[in-house]
């Protein structure tokens, strides 16, 4: 069973370096899209105290189309958004042998094309106070990432 999580043009790199520290920790793989809004090279991966990174399953794709054409053969995808009808809890995201959780960057999220083209593939979190506009992306990765684990041992 694989699990990929997918960080679509990511802007800040502790929320990348926390998303690849608990894909690490569940087994995953992280794919980044580029651009990044930040730098991948050694320096700044270190100064960012992102010392396990090089035992993250990490794979840097140029732009999303190089990566769409491979998605069907990575799992069934999940896309995130604030913008969603349906709850997340509520999709099969442990159903399927390979799942791809898709994640926008975190001043805009998902472009609006993504939401034409896979309407039927959105899902979001609760979000209680209409204070709160969204979760930290890193906080998001590792509640999707442990849904999944937590449907996968329930159904199994």
């Amino acid at each position: 069973m694989g699990t990929h999580v997918v960080l679509v043009h990511p802007e800040i790199h502790w929320n990348t370096g926390n998303a690849g520290r608990t894909c690490l920790a569940t087994g995953s793989t992280l794919h980044l899209i580029e651009p990044l809004g930040f730098s991948l090279d050694e320096r700044e991966v270190k100064r960012a105290g992102l010392d396990y990174w090089e035992h993250v399953d990490l794979h840097v794709w140029d732009r999303w189309d190089a990566f769409e054409r491979e998605l069907p053969a990575l799992g069934e995808p999940y896309f995130f958004s604030t913008k969603a009808e349906r709850l997340y809890w509520d999709a099969p995201l442990g159903a399927a042998q390979s799942v791809v959780l898709v994640f926008g960057r975190e001043t805009g999220g998902l472009p609006a094309e993504f939401h034409e083209r896979y309407c039927d593939r959105f899902v979001r979190m609760p979000i209680a106070s209409p204070l709160v506009r969204s979760l930290n992306l890193s906080t998001s990765v590792a509640l999707a990432l442990y849904e999944v684990l937590r449907q996968r041992q329930y159904t199994a």
